[in-house]
């Protein structure tokens, strides 16, 4: 899984697991996603984090489903979420577990934190309980509810569970403290109503379990040793501690809380997410241009660009913005010793050579790789009429400008000289053919010494060209008055010329399409009859790693 690139550093966590634990092998975490959506980049972090702290120190890491909202949760969303881990090259083994499978546990300890008057039954309403919890500055009022009796408590949380009640019409709060400065500790709920059909659990139960609650339970059932999540659970620390201090658990999980990812000019929350994806904005949750696992995976993005990047962010307490240039640094970094090479024109014009032979095909041997011979070569259809790039031809030529101009002479890749003497426009102006010599003494390959040229362009024979849909990607939001808007350019389709071996290409084949950047044969619309290719990246790079 790893690859000579990653890198290894220490961080916060490693130091406390170290002081916690003795025996390092014993360490046991987890990655807990809820099932309402897809991952996306952020979750990758903490994915590669949990696993990568369990690999290090020979424990075990396991994946858990916090199951416990049945009104946003779907088999879909598990199904994916178990895709992307195993494709970021990550293993649970056998340690694949579902919050719903405690759920009978969970009710036992609400039971026993009621035998011990630290839970009860309230019947304020979601108002009424925001209205006695306080502010920041002003302490909240007891329930009117509070002092119930073990015994009346005990009998209203029965019925509860078995559907006496309506939904909201009453909860299990813990008995805390509504004075806290710590308005979590404010005697929150721990069990709602919710007459839901439940994904795993069917229609047993109609109360479900807060994440606050249920959470803790979780771990220290599996005997999580350290609970890594992000730093919004930081002031929930607490209330983790509370519930864990009084059951009665062998193991005692500690929660230690890390800055989350968050990548410039991007937008990750699930919510935001699933409304681009229901109201039809984007092509589903595997969208190239959403940050979701499954997206950039679509994309092209490795898992080894995802993990190189993720160990490069690091882990702090302070939370930052990555710039999108040191992501798609770790992208370019993987994927240029593994892409072979293939020439397509993306914006074509038409270039003849006037005294090349009509009617004649030369095969030329083109190497598949710049700078690894292993890749071998392969052989790619030469003759009169070519495509080339329209920005390779420049009428007047700009200083410096190295292509192809009236009277200037380039290198066409693999290939000849070829001397610009003329060229043709359209009636609005617009250059459609170029016209050229070539020299057939400067046949690449051949002892050749008499002249050089500054520039060399590729280009994809006419009457074998195969033509490509290939999408272009921007990014899909951008800044605005009010934050973040949809960016209209972020998605750019076009119909390239590509060179005929490009026909071989199946599902997920990556390629470096010489200047225009990296692409992948698109796994959801790809086949025989339609090729179709998504950038993956330009070949350029802002982004420069620290030593």
């Amino acid at each position: 899984m790893e690859s000579n690139n990653e890198v290894k550093n220490s961080n916060f966590i490693k130091d406390i697991i170290e002081k916690d634990l003795s025996d390092t092998s014993k360490v046991v975490t987890r990655f807990p996603p809820e099932p309402n959506g897809y991952l996306h980049l952020g979750h990758a972090k903490s994915i590669c984090l949990n696993f990568g702290l369990a690999k290090e120190y020979g424990g075990k890491c396991n994946l858990r489903f916090d199951d416990t909202n049945p009104a946003k949760e779907d088999m879909e969303f598990v199904n994916s979420i178990k895709n992307d881990i195993k494709w970021l090259g990550f293993d649970w083994e056998d340690r694949l577990f579902f919050a719903s499978s405690y759920f009978d546990k969970m009710y036992e300890c609400a039971i026993e934190l009621i035998k011990k008057g630290l839970a009860f039954v309230c019947d304020m309403n979601s108002e009424e309980v925001r209205l006695y919890r306080g502010t920041l500055t002003e302490p909240g009022k007891n329930s009117p509810y509070r002092d119930r009796s073990v015994e009346e408590n005990l009998d209203l949380f029965e019925r509860m569970k078995n559907g006496e009640f309506k939904d909201g019409e009453k909860t299990l709060r813990a008995k805390i403290d509504m004075s806290s400065s710590n308005i979590n500790m404010r005697d929150p709920v721990l069990y709602r109503i919710a007459h839901l059909t439940h994904h795993s659990t069917g229609d047993k139960w109609c109360i479900y379990p807060m994440y606050d609650y249920a959470h803790p339970i979780e771990d220290a059932i599996e005997g999580i040793t350290h609970s890594i999540c992000t730093m919004e659970f930081e002031d929930h620390r607490p209330l983790y501690d509370w519930v864990i201090n009084n059951l009665d658990f062998e193991i005692k999980p500690r929660q230690v809380e890390f800055a989350k990812l968050n990548l410039e000019d991007t937008i990750m929350g699930k919510r935001y997410l699933r409304n681009l994806v229901e109201t039809n904005q984007v092509d589903g949750w595997d969208d190239p241009r959403l940050i979701t696992l499954s997206g950039i995976r679509r994309r092209g993005y490795t898992p080894e660009a995802i993990r190189n990047f993720c160990e490069s962010v690091g882990v702090a307490k302070a939370n930052s913005v990555v710039s999108l240039a040191q992501l798609e640094y770790f992208v370019r970094d993987d994927l240029q010793p593994k892409a072979p090479v293939k020439m397509a024109i993306l914006d074509p014009i038409k270039l003849i050579i006037t005294n090349y032979p009509e009617g004649q095909t030369e095969m030329l041997e083109i190497e598949n790789h710049a700078k690894d011979e292993s890749f071998g070569t392969r052989k790619v259809p030469f003759s009169r009429e070519l495509y080339i790039e329209r920005e390779d031809f420049m009428e007047v030529p700009e200083k410096k400008f190295f292509r192809l101009a009236p009277g200037k002479e380039v290198r066409l890749k693999g290939a000849y000289f070829v001397t610009c003497h003329d060229f043709v426009k359209d009636e609005k102006g617009n250059i459609t053919e170029v016209h050229c010599t070539y020299d057939p003494a400067t046949r690449s390959g051949l002892e050749f010494t008499a002249r050089k040229v500054k520039g060399t362009i590729h280009w994809v024979n006419c009457e074998s060209a195969v033509d490509v849909k290939v999408n272009l990607y921007e990014n899909l939001v951008e800044p605005s008055e009010d934050g973040y808007k949809l960016n209209e350019n972020s998605l750019k389709v076009v119909t390239a010329k590509v060179e005929p071996s490009i026909k071989e290409a199946k599902p997920m084949d990556r390629f470096q399409f010489i200047r225009n950047g990296f692409f992948i044969a698109d796994s959801k619309h790809f086949s025989e009859s339609n090729l179709v290719f998504n950038r993956i990246i330009s070949l350029k790079s802002s982004f420069k790693p620290s030593k």
